[in-house]
């Protein structure tokens, strides 16, 4: 199989057009639409229904999408794996849930390449449902994720907790002078929502939805409003003033977990690495709590 029929089926399926996909490729359309009926050819079947202006996947096409991810993943896994330098003997790939990085990891990831200097790393930030697949399909060796992984062929350790604060970038305000302010909200998951749903529902209807804590803030700094982001992302900045605590405004927690498939053959460094992970949490924790004081 050329790993380049896979690339782009998977990148005309994203773009749904057969000539933006080769643009974004760096190839002509012909060369685009020869390399999908070239797939086809080979499996037998039709990838996408070809209508003017309407390109989608066709049922075999939907579920050979979820093939070519993981063929692609194992691929370039495969790759990395033989050209370890000589002081790794492993590579561990880490999957995140989108926000896990500026809420968690930045921090902890250091902690945990120190704790195994002979292993490599490779990090994805992924979906939660892409990353319980990886795992089942050995592409991932653990994911860290606000939610535990469903799947009962799983296992999951929790690491900690993040902190999420409301901060104002309209100078210091209390919590009945936030509503007069605008609300940027944070997609931070089910639990979130619905504990913000119970305590916050008074907050403006927000001027923006993100899933992204990093562009929230970086509205929030060019922008005077509000947003719930995680203490730690933000402890510099409310130093410094450029950022405030909304007085009163109860601090909202989400749970981190680590899942990983109990029979991987790399099981005893992953508890390593849950407890590294573990332990700069903690740390974290104590760095937040001190810099209240």
């Amino acid at each position: 199989m050329d790993t380049d029929l896979l690339k782009t089926f998977l990148e005309v399926a994203r773009t749904r057009h057969f000539g933006k996909a080769a643009e974004n490729l760096y190839l002509t359309r012909s060369a685009v639409s020869f390399r999908v009926k070239q797939l086809e050819s080979v499996l037998g079947v039709e990838l996408f229904e070809r209508q003017r202006n309407n390109i989608k996947p066709t049922s075999a096409g939907e579920r050979m999408l979820i093939h070519a991810e993981a063929i692609l993943t194992a691929w370039e896994r495969a790759k990395q794996d033989i050209s370890l330098s000589r002081e790794q003997s492993m590579q561990l790939a880490l999957g995140m849930a989108p926000n896990v990085w500026s809420a968690y990891m930045q921090g902890a990831l250091k902690s945990m390449l120190h704790g195994m200097p002979d292993v490599a790393l490779r990090t994805e930030e992924l979906p939660h449902n892409v990353m319980g697949r990886q795992l089942l399909g050995r592409t991932l060796d653990m994911m860290i994720s606000f939610d535990a992984p469903q799947q009962d062929e799983l296992d999951a350790v929790k690491l900690g907790e993040v902190s999420l604060c409301l901060v104002s970038s309209a100078g210091a305000l209390s919590l009945e002078q936030a509503t007069a302010v605008p609300y940027v909200k944070v997609n931070w998951g089910t639990v979130f929502n619905i504990q913000h749903a119970k305590e916050f529902a008074f907050l403006p209807i927000p001027v923006m939805h993100t899933g992204s804590a990093a562009i929230a803030l970086e509205f929030i700094l060019d922008t005077p409003a509000t947003a719930f982001l995680p203490r730690n992302m933000v402890t510099d900045l409310l130093a410094s003033g450029r950022l405030h605590l909304v007085d009163n405004a109860r601090e909202l927690t989400r749970s981190l977990y680590l899942g990983y498939w109990g029979e991987n053959d790399r099981l005893d460094i992953i508890r390593v690495a849950a407890r590294l992970l573990s332990e700069a949490a903690t740390h974290n924790e104590a760095l937040a709590k001190h810099s209240e004081q």
